[in-house]
């Protein structure tokens, strides 16, 4: 019958799931805590850069609030 084929299909979703959420939590980790960004537009890259001289360490995942901005 039709319902045979949901053990494969269920086991090929988390086959595909699993890299997806790795990756996610694997760049969050190494961002500390946040996700990872990406720049597709030269206004992206724009803020990112600004993002990373406003921090005072070169990284633009290490925020700052605006209190703390001189």
């Amino acid at each position: 019958m039709w319902f045979e084929i949901l053990p494969g299909v269920a086991a090929m979703a988390v086959c595909l799931f699993i890299p997806g959420m790795a990756t996610a939590r694997l760049h969050r980790f190494i961002n500390g805590g946040k996700e990872k960004r990406v720049a597709y537009h030269s206004y992206q890259w724009n803020l990112m850069e600004r993002d990373k001289r406003i921090s005072g360490v070169n990284r633009y995942h290490v925020s700052k609030g605006l209190e703390n901005i001189d």
